[in-house]
């Protein structure tokens, strides 16, 4: 497990939540030096989904990128997935692990769950990385 893609609903859960089981997550990988990727899609929605669902400030949003950037890297897409059937919109974090050759995409959603792998990149929750690792 050294190289992972955090889902949205993970980057905020770990930076909004100081006891949450993907914050600690989050620090055990920083502490090993793993590798976290997302593209400008995901950071994006992570900024609108701060805004709408928790009223944050331009600046406090602005804080929680910065955050972001200090352990994730940005990659660039150079193609599109089409495989989240139900919610096509989940493909972005399937793009984002496939491109930067994630071990494993870190999520709740139940999309990304459901499809368990693909292409040996396992989708599991935090509580089973944390096992891992």
């Amino acid at each position: 497990m050294n190289r992972l893609t955090f889902d949205t609903n993970i980057l905020i859960s770990s930076t909004l939540w100081k006891n949450s089981v993907s914050r600690r997550l989050l620090n055990k990988l920083i502490l090993q030096s793993k590798e976290i990727f997302i593209t400008e899609d995901i950071l994006e929605e992570y900024c609108r989904v701060l805004k709408r669902d928790f009223n944050l400030s331009e600046k406090e949003v602005e804080e929680k990128v910065e955050v972001v950037l200090s352990f994730a890297k940005i990659i660039t897409l150079s193609a599109k997935i089409d495989v989240v059937k139900e919610d096509p919109d989940d493909n972005k974090i399937i793009e984002c692990a496939v491109e930067s050759n994630a071990d494993y995409i870190i999520s709740y959603d139940k999309h990304l769950l459901k499809i368990k792998e693909y292409q040996n990149i396992k989708i599991i929750r935090p509580e089973e990385a944390l096992e891992l690792i």
